[in-house]
């Protein structure tokens, strides 16, 4: 502790007041007024127990390892009239101020008087967790650069996956447990001269002096790991994993290092959370291309970027309808992919006004088709939840001359997650107005049985990650047989989504499956090509309402 000595040994020599300070709980300083007063100094014997043997109670023991966990002062009272000021300083040391017996006056590296010392951790950590803040953190971060020799620092940012959930269904109390519980778990995942700080909500950060890029990908996979395992909250497990973006010299300041530490964060979140990722510049790039489209999608509606192209729905070898899909046609970028564009639509709160858009254009062309045939229509979680849905459906249809027999609706799992009852209410409306109902992407989320016991859906539309491989995977074939079973002893039908051979559509009609759809029984198409596909398919040769078409 040559640090220790050559800061603070001329000031214990000299001061008044009574002072000791402890490497875990070895004694390695003290005042010369405490030495005087309890005969002792400092050794490789001395201990918290040789100075104060009453700490070594299992309640005062337990307040100094919380000190020595969290780095949270506290005070504690020895009967008749001491006072002791228990703290973590610079260095990681224990620090003990004795007062109520003397006056004492304040010990200017350590201590600055209870009250003030006390307001200063608070501002510089967070009362919750004990963890340093985002001011301590800047500071620290800051005063790392310029990087001198070859010291290398590792920054990483950690975002919790799946918390929001347990605030909103066990309330923010539980929430507070789970944050405690991150902080301990982070804490017991650091090397010697890591930190871990609470930069806000469910956001944290390392920082790391880290000499490879290995030790820091070591560390932050350790991180990972240590939230693969539940958090117990009253008796109930609940999962909360952890993303995390690495930095290492991505930067020649702080701002440039938490930058990158960002980025390299928001891509372990797209690439399926719960996991680590190191930044590098092909991120930015992906990044930079992402706020260019972000930036687009504020003018596609404006300059008709968007189209609809349609794709068959097959019963009985007969096509009953069709589904309508969104496309969007970037003037440089080309056509770009609904899975990219319409999360940020989503997040930029454009997907209401697009999804009225789509609604609208989707009701008009249908009405030109045979009259049985059947539109359906993606609703998005953000298009749902937005009030007034029922109106504008109600006015849409009425706009376009569309009969509400002929409109389906297909909403995901996660529409219900959110205001339970309140979704419900929407849906039974829509249902009263005869709309049709399908619940789309079956088996790939939450697929709670309780939403299909609340509310009477039409339709279940299983994904395709089962029917892909249904020919050969034993697993499959009996999840595909499950949902079928299910949803027929409930009264509703089934699709399957993503038909691309001729086995897998006889394997799933031999199922009694409903109604199949997939490029194998026909490809998602533009509207003025609608009219020749059903002339030249033999699914629609029964009808001869189509010579009206």
């Amino acid at each position: 502790m040559s640090e220790f000595n050559a800061v603070f040994s001329l000031r214990l020599m000299e001061a008044d007041e009574l002072s000791s300070f402890y490497e875990n709980t070895n004694l390695i300083g003290c005042s010369a007024a405490l030495g005087r007063k309890y005969q002792i100094a400092a050794s490789s014997q001395a201990t918290i127990g040789s100075v104060y043997p009453e700490l070594l109670g299992s309640h005062h023991k337990l307040v100094v390892e919380s000190v020595l966990v969290t780095g949270f002062p506290r005070s504690i009272v020895i009967p008749p009239a001491r006072k002791l000021f228990i703290c973590r300083i610079k260095s990681g040391l224990l620090a003990i101020f004795e007062t109520g017996e003397v006056a004492v006056s304040p010990f200017s590296l350590a201590l600055e008087g209870d009250e003030r010392v006390l307001l200063r951790h608070q501002a510089l950590h967070d009362v919750l967790t004990g963890l340093p803040n985002r001011r301590q953190f800047s500071d620290d971060l800051d005063a790392r650069f310029p990087v001198e020799g070859v010291e290398r620092i590792a920054l990483m940012q950690i975002d919790l996956d799946d918390f929001k959930p347990v605030n909103d269904t066990l309330g923010h109390a539980a929430g507070d447990l789970v944050l405690q519980g991150t902080a301990e778990r982070l804490q017991a995942v650091l090397g010697e001269g890591d930190i871990a700080y609470r930069l806000a909500g469910d956001e944290f950060a390392v920082i790391q002096r880290s000499s490879s890029s290995m030790e820091a990908e070591r560390l932050a996979e350790s991180i990972v790991n240590a939230f693969k395992e539940p958090f117990t909250v009253e008796g109930i497990d609940v999962f909360v994993g952890a993303s995390v973006g690495i930095a290492i010299e991505d930067g020649n300041d702080g701002e440039q290092l938490m930058k990158a530490a960002d980025i390299a964060l928001y891509a372990a979140k797209n690439d399926g959370r719960g996991r680590a990722r190191s930044f590098n510049r092909s991120m930015l790039i992906m990044l930079e291309q992402r706020e260019m489209l972000r930036r687009s999608l504020r003018v596609a509606l404006q300059e008709r970027q968007f189209f609809l192209e349609y794709q068959p729905l097959i019963e009985t070898d007969a096509i009953v309808g069709f589904e309508a899909l969104l496309r969007w046609q970037h003037p440089y970028a080309g056509i770009v992919p609904p899975a990219v564009f319409i999360p940020l639509a989503e997040a930029d709160g454009l997907m209401g006004e697009i999804g009225e858009w789509v609604l609208e254009q989707a009701c008009r062309q249908a009405v030109n088709w045979p009259e049985h045939f059947t539109v359906a229509v993606n609703l998005s979680p953000a298009e749902f939840l937005r009030k007034g849905l029922t109106d504008r459906v109600a006015n849409t249809l009425d706009s376009a001359g569309l009969s509400p027999e002929r409109l389906e609706l297909e909403i995901t799992e996660s529409v219900l997650l959110e205001r339970t009852a309140n979704n419900l209410d929407t849906l039974h409306t829509l249902e009263v107005m005869g709309i049709r109902i399908s619940l789309d992407d079956f088996g790939t989320q939450y697929s709670s049985l309780a939403y299909l016991k609340n509310f009477p859906f039409d339709t279940i539309k299983i994904d395709r990650y089962f029917i892909k491989d249904v020919e050969t995977d034993e697993k499959s074939q009996a999840i595909v047989r499950a949902i079928v079973a299910l949803a027929h002893g409930l009264g509703m039908r089934v699709t399957a989504e993503g038909v691309e051979t001729a086995a897998q559509a006889a394997w799933l009609r031999k199922l009694r499956c409903d109604r199949l759809q997939g490029n194998m029984l026909g490809a998602a198409m533009r509207p003025d090509s609608i009219e020749n596909f059903l002339r030249q398919s033999s699914m629609a040769s029964q009808w001869s309402t189509l010579e009206e078409f």
